[in-house]
């Protein structure tokens, strides 16, 4: 097989294992709140905790991953990143009670950071042209594919196995990936790039989205009679405030203001930020409402997404391609449009829908019940082919 085969190869795997993670561990969470011992942590607090503490510190860490890899080398870093991961995977699934679970998911977040501007990284500096719009294609394909693949394998690891091998399940995908990484991919960097980091701006943005997600749940647990919340919110309204500041008068800064002037670049950051929020909330509460309202399996509420992933696989790189061609305008408006009517579908289904409770050992659970055909079926599959998340990504390195 070629070089770029392998390249495309590493940078899917290493973004792939970032947002598998995500969703393999949102279906495991009831399990967790049920077997997992807790210190002082409430059992929703302690679940939100989980599984927002690996997803703020990787989106707080990417900006400052992505200047660390144009300088110290984008193959090093993306390595460096597969690692940690890997070793925080194993942490994680070893993990004694929530709380040391909820720091050991702050590291893993941390390395994940390095791995999804990395892997775009790679692919920007081996591929260009219409090549480039194909690899962007297939690696949104791939890693949206994962995105919705993990709760089908997190479903089945929770029932057949435990839910401590949704973390430790990352361990040979790490492993694969260091190999084709460290055999395949050559290394590259941005000989322009600055050897001065921004760690202060990178502290404010952990502060600013830090403060206002855990002063709302922590304040939300408790009624908001704990002054602890209103800290932490304030922190993060002062932190959000001073952020575009300090990115004034910082002589190196995290993200230079003068970007914002392009009405491309604002519009793509703002899409993004919209679109990626907006999967990740509807997956997480959808994943909860399944199994904690309708009474869905693990298995089964993973399994309920792959029309879904089906769709993906089929048509991103297709996407990718017309993207890359005809320009990315369209597309990112139909896309989210698309997604819109998929969350409305999801809106109203009724709590007393049929649950499917599907179970290996039983082969006459395997076919869900009609009510899954109506309630959820639709809102998976509209929305599938997601043309926007095909171009959207490469916009954002």
């Amino acid at each position: 097989m070629s070089r770029k085969f392998w390249i495309l190869f590493a940078a899917v795997l290493g973004s792939g294992i970032v947002f598998l993670d995500s969703t393999v561990v949102n279906v495991a969470l009831p399990r967790i709140g049920r077997d997992l011992p807790r210190i002082f942590l409430g059992v929703l607090e302690g679940q939100s905790y989980i599984y927002n503490a690996y997803l703020l510190t990787l989106s707080s860490l990417l900006i400052l991953a992505g200047a660390l890899s144009d300088y110290y080398g984008r193959r090093r870093m993306f390595i460096y990143g597969l690692i940690g991961f890997g070793a925080t995977s194993v942490l994680c699934g070893l993990a004694p009670n929530t709380e040391l679970l909820v720091l050991f998911r702050v590291l893993q977040g941390a390395a994940g950071a390095l791995l999804v501007p990395g892997s775009l990284a790679l692919l920007t500096a081996n591929f260009s042209g219409e090549e480039q719009g194909r690899a962007f294609g297939i690696w949104a394909g791939a890693s949206g594919a994962t995105t919705i693949l993990g709760p089908v394998i997190g479903g089945l690891l929770v029932d057949t196995v435990s839910w401590r091998a949704a973390f430790l399940i990352n361990i040979p995908l790490v492993a694969l990936a260091v190999w084709a990484t460290w055999r395949h991919v050559p290394e590259s960097r941005d000989e322009q790039a600055s050897s001065h980091f921004d760690w202060l701006g990178a502290g404010v943005v952990a502060l600013a989205v830090g403060g206002l997600a855990f002063g709302t749940i922590y304040g939300q647990q408790r009624d908001w009679r704990d002054p602890i919340g209103y800290v932490a919110l304030a922190i993060g309204v002062v932190a959000t405030i001073a952020l575009p500041i300090l990115m004034r008068r910082s002589p190196y800064p995290l993200i230079p203001l003068y970007l914002f002037n392009s009405r491309n670049f604002t519009v793509t950051n703002i899409s993004t930020f919209l679109i990626y929020g907006s999967l990740y909330v509807t997956f997480y509460y959808l994943v909860l409402f399944q199994q904690g309202t309708l009474g869905y399996t693990a298995a089964a509420a993973g399994a309920a997404g792959i029309p879904g992933t089906l769709f993906l696989i089929f048509f991103s790189a297709r996407f990718g391609s017309l993207a890359a061609r005809y320009g990315p305008r369209w597309f990112m408006a139909v896309g989210p449009a698309l997604m819109a009517l998929g969350a409305l579908w999801y809106a109203r289904v009724p709590v007393d829908s049929r649950p499917w409770t599907l179970e290996l050992s039983n082969p006459s659970t395997y076919l869900p019940p009609a009510a899954y055909f109506i309630d959820f079926l639709p809102a998976a599959v509209v929305p599938a082919p997601k043309p926007a998340h095909s171009t959207i990504s490469p916009g954002t390195t």
